[in-house]
C-alpha cells in the first residue's frame, strides 16, 4: 500500500520537497501498520470466542455423558445389591431349615436316650437283684463244698492239703509228660527245617570254597648230595653242628638215613629258617661256624620276607583294608604254624571265605565275618613265645592294634571261651569248626582220640538208666542204650539234652557230637 502511494506521489516530485513525500509515506506506512494490526487482531478475538464456544459445549457435553455414567453405575449398584440381599436371605432361610432340623435331630437323641437310660436303670436294678441272689446261692454251695469236704476227709483219711498235694503231682505228672511230647515234636519239626537250611547254606558256602591243605610235621628232611657231607655238617669236633644249632635252635639229626638229614624243631619258623640255612651251606660248600651265622642270618631274613608276603598275599586274597603291619606281620607266620597237620593260615583263609558266604545269605555283616575269620587264629601265630592261650593272645594283639569291637569279641568266642553274642560270632563259630572237622582236614593223635572216645562214654554211664554206651563214627556221634524200666520214652528226650549239655561243659572237641538214645523193650513168655 505504501508503494503505492509513493508511485502515485512520484509525478508531483517536482513541485513539492521530497522530505515532504518522505513524511508522507511514513505516515501512510504506520497507519497501514495500525489497521493491519487491529484487523488481524480482531480476527484473532473471534477465533478465540469461537473456541471458547466450543470447549464449553464439549465440557457440557462431557458433564452430561459423566451424569449418565454415573446415573448408570448407581442403577447396576442398587440392583446388584437387590440381587446379594435376595441371595442371602434364601441361604439364610435354608439355613434356618437346616438347625430346625437339626434340632428335631438331638431332640430324638435326647429322647431316645432318656428311655435307653431308664432301661438302663431297670437293668441295673435286676443285676442287682440276681446278684443278691447269687451270694445266697454262693453262700449255700460254700457250706454245702465244706460239708462235702468233711464228709470226704471222714471217708478218705486225707486232710485237705494232703489231697491237694495229691491232685496237684498227678497234674504235674501229667504236664510234665505232654510237654515232653511237645518238645519231642517241637524239636524234631525244629531239626527238620533247620537242618534243610544249614545244609543248603553251608553246601553253598562249602561249594564256592576249596582251600587247599598240605599236613606238616614238627621235623624237616634235608637231602644231601652224598654222605660224605654229614661229616662236614658234624664239623671237627662238632663245632659246625654245634654253631648251627645255636644260631638256629633247632635239634640236627643225623642217623644212619643215607643221604639225608633230619632238622627237628617244635618252632616251624626257627625250623625253615634251619632248613634254607642248611640247604643254603650245602650249595656253597663252605661250612664252618662264620660262613653258617652269615647264612643263618640271610635265611632269617629271607624266612621274614616270606612271612610278610604270606600275609600280604592272605590281606589281598580276602580284600581287607586297613590291617596293621604287624598283624599282616604275625598272620604271615602262621603259613609255618599247623593244628593237628593242618595248616593254620589255610584254615583261616577258610574261615574266612566260609564265615563271609554265611553271612551272606543270612543278612549278616560279611566285612566283619571276612576280618573276624581270618584272625580268629592270629595268637597261634605266637603261642610258641607267650604263654597263654591263643585265643587270649588273638584278643589281647587285636585290642593293642585297634580292632574293632565287635572284631574282637568274635576271636574271643569262637571257642567258646566267652558266650558268643553276635550272629557273626557264631558264624566265626560255626565256620571253624567245619574247616577243622571235615574229613581229612586234621589229625589226630591215637592217645587224644582214644582219651576222647572213653571220656564220651564216661559221660554217657554217669547218667542213671544207662545200661551201655557206645562212642562211634571216630567220636562225632555217642550211642546210649538205656533200660526201658528206668528211662521212658518222654524222658528219653530230657536225658539226651542233659548227656549234651555235660559234654559240651566238659570236653573240648572239634565239630559237633550226636547224641543218640535207644530205648528198646523186649517181653519173652515160652509156651509149653
Amino acid at each position: 500500500m505504501v508503494f503505492v502511494t509513493l508511485s502515485m506521489a512520484q509525478p508531483q516530485a517536482g513541485s513539492m520537497h521530497w522530505w515532504v513525500w518522505l513524511a508522507i509515506a511514513i505516515v501512510t506506512l504506520v497507519v497501514g501498520v495500525a489497521i493491519g494490526y487491529l484487523w488481524r487482531r480482531n480476527v484473532a478475538e473471534a477465533k478465540t470466542q469461537r473456541a471458547e464456544e466450543q470447549a464449553k459445549r464439549i465440557v457440557e457435553d462431557a458433564r452430561q455423558i459423566a451424569d449418565a455414567k454415573r446415573k448408570e453405575s448407581v442403577l447396576e449398584a442398587k440392583e446388584e445389591i437387590l440381587q446379594q440381599r435376595k441371595e442371602f436371605d434364601q441361604e439364610m432361610r435354608e439355613r434356618r431349615v437346616e438347625i430346625q432340623r437339626s434340632e428335631h435331630r438331638i431332640q430324638q437323641r435326647e429322647e431316645t436316650l432318656d428311655r435307653k437310660l431308664s432301661q438302663a436303670e431297670g437293668r441295673e436294678e435286676q443285676i442287682r437283684q440276681k446278684e443278691i441272689a447269687i451270694n445266697t446261692r454262693l453262700e449255700d454251695a460254700e457250706a454245702l463244698h465244706a460239708k462235702r469236704l468233711q464228709a470226704l476227709e471222714a471217708v478218705s483219711g486225707l486232710t485237705r492239703d494232703e489231697a491237694r498235694g495229691l491232685v496237684i503231682e498227678d497234674i504235674t505228672n501229667e504236664a510234665r509228660h505232654d510237654a515232653a511230647l511237645l518238645v519231642r515234636d517241637i524239636e524234631l519239626r525244629a531239626k527238620e527245617e533247620a537242618e534243610k537250611k544249614a545244609r543248603n547254606i553251608i553246601g553253598m558256602a562249602i561249594q564256592k570254597c576249596a582251600a587247599d591243605h598240605s599236613a606238616e610235621v614238627t621235623v624237616s628232611v634235608v637231602n644231601l648230595p652224598s654222605d660224605e657231607m654229614k661229616g662236614r655238617i658234624i664239623g671237627r669236633e662238632g663245632r659246625n653242628i654245634r654253631a648251627l644249632e645255636t644260631a638256629t635252635g633247632v635239634d640236627l639229626i643225623i642217623d644212619d638215613t643215607p643221604e639225608a638229614v633230619v632238622v627237628s624243631a617244635f618252632d616251624p619258623v626257627r625250623r625253615e629258617v634251619a632248613r634254607i640255612a642248611l640247604e643254603k651251606l650245602i650249595m656253597d660248600g663252605r661250612i664252618h661256624p662264620a660262613r653258617i651265622e652269615e647264612l643263618v642270618e640271610k635265611a632269617r631274613r629271607e624266612v621274614e620276607s616270606q612271612i610278610r608276603e604270606a600275609g600280604e598275599s592272605a590281606v589281598l586274597e580276602m580284600g581287607i583294608h586297613n590291617l596293621h603291619p604287624e598283624l599282616v606281620k604275625v598272620l604271615g607266620r602262621l603259613k609255618y604254624r599247623t593244628s593237628y597237620g593242618q595248616n593254620v593260615l589255610k584254615h583261616s583263609l577258610e574261615v574266612a571265605h566260609l564265615a563271609a558266604m554265611m553271612a551272606a545269605e543270612l543278612g549278616a555283616d560279611v566285612q566283619i565275618c571276612r576280618r573276624a575269620g581270618l584272625l580268629h587264629d592270629l595268637g597261634k601265630g605266637l603261642d610258641h613265645e607267650i604263654e597263654s592261650p591263643h585265643t587270649q593272645i588273638g584278643v589281647d594283639l587285636a585290642k593293642k592294634y585297634r580292632e574293632s569291637e565287635a572284631v574282637i569279641h568274635c576271636i574271643a568266642a569262637h571257642h567258646n571261651d566267652i558266650e558268643p553274642t553276635t550272629v557273626e560270632a557264631v558264624l566265626v563259630q560255626a565256620a571253624d569248626a567245619i574247616s577243622a572237622a571235615r574229613p581229612g582236614a586234621r589229625r589226630e593223635s591215637l592217645q587224644n582220640y582214644i582219651k576222647r572216645l572213653e571220656s564220651l562214654e564216661n559221660i554217657a554211664n554217669s547218667f542213671p538208666g544207662v545200661e551201655k554206651s557206645f562212642a562211634i563214627q571216630a567220636g562225632r556221634e555217642v550211642r546210649i542204650l538205656v533200660k526201658p524200666e528206668v528211662v521212658s520214652d518222654q524222658t528219653m528226650v530230657l536225658l539226651a539234652k542233659d548227656v549234651a549239655r555235660k559234654i559240651e561243659s566238659e570236653m573240648e572237641y572239634p565239630g559237633q557230637i550226636r547224641v543218640q538214645i535207644i530205648r528198646e523193650m523186649r517181653v519173652t513168655e515160652v509156651a509149653k
